[in-house]
């Protein structure tokens, strides 16, 4: 497994890691631990560049966001944030370049054809709750804390509401938003914004085996289902059922869907094509 800086544009350190781990997982690590891994605008690019590649490259097969230091992410970097509150427009083009740059990289988690899993150490809070609910799967210490606390400073979280309101029920949302209170990474699990607490330290060797286990699958209908269950949860209840019904027929015809209903049958292992 060897650690690579991604881009490193003008930081003194690579604020974006990528590690390489046989099997076919990619791992992305945040690293200004300095700033709480704070999503500045230089960082949301080189996540979403990452993504890009990783999306381009057959040999990656699951991704696991990670980050160094305590925190996981403390959301916006507030000083970039309001450093343009002197221009003409007090700011507006700035805030409106972050947060466009921010919802797309967001996007891009969710439109790669690859499961992305986020491994949580510390606090994920504001953007940083919205990466980990962004992710398909999330994996989080049992001292990690998760929280939209933007409305104690006059800023309510909208955009990380999108994210979180499509992971956890609207009334548990809603008193995240509301509230800005921190959420403990047990009542996080009960609500669905992550899918399993480890003991602390651990996190990121679990979200890594859950990757490992995930890339075992084929790759061709792990892309097929994570593009089908978006897609499917945007639709009414007929519509749904009539876009998966389509969904499956045309995966059936797949290499992959063969081998693997025949090694079923057979009782052996299955060997994927990827197609």
């Amino acid at each position: 497994m060897t650690a690579l800086p991604v881009f490193t544009a003008n930081s003194p350190s690579p604020i974006l890691l990528r590690e390489t781990i046989d099997g076919g997982v990619a791992v992305l690590t945040l690293n200004r631990p300095a700033a709480r891994n704070s999503l500045s605008l230089e960082l949301i690019a080189d996540i979403h560049a990452a993504l890009d590649l990783i999306g381009r490259d057959d040999g990656v097969r699951a991704v696991v966001i990670a980050a160094n230091g305590p925190a996981f992410s403390a959301g916006h970097d507030m000083k970039e944030l309001t450093a343009h509150r002197n221009d003409a427009d007090r700011g507006r083009a700035s805030f409106t370049r972050i947060m466009t740059a921010c919802s797309a990289m967001m996007q891009a988690i969710v439109l790669l054809p690859k499961p992305v899993i986020a491994a949580v150490q510390g606090v994920a809070t504001a953007a940083g709750c919205q990466l980990v609910a962004s992710c398909d799967l999330a994996v989080a210490s049992e001292q990690a804390t998760f929280a939209t606390p933007g409305v104690d400073i006059g800023l309510f979280c909208s955009t990380p509401m999108v994210a979180l309101s499509r992971n956890v029920p609207r009334k548990h949302a809603m008193h995240m938003l509301l509230t800005g209170e921190p959420v403990k990474a047990d009542e996080a699990r009960a609500i669905g914004l992550i899918n399993r607490v480890v003991p602390h330290g651990t996190e990121r060797d679990a979200a890594i085996g859950l990757a490992e286990t995930i890339a075992s699958k084929s790759s061709h209908t792990v892309k097929i289902g994570k593009e089908a269950f978006y897609r499917q949860a945007e639709l009414n209840l007929a519509d749904a059922y009539h876009y998966a019904s389509q969904v499956m027929a045309e995966n059936m015809m797949a290499a992959d869907a063969e081998e693997g209903i025949g090694a079923f049958l057979d009782k052996r292992k299955p060997e994927w094509k990827d197609r």
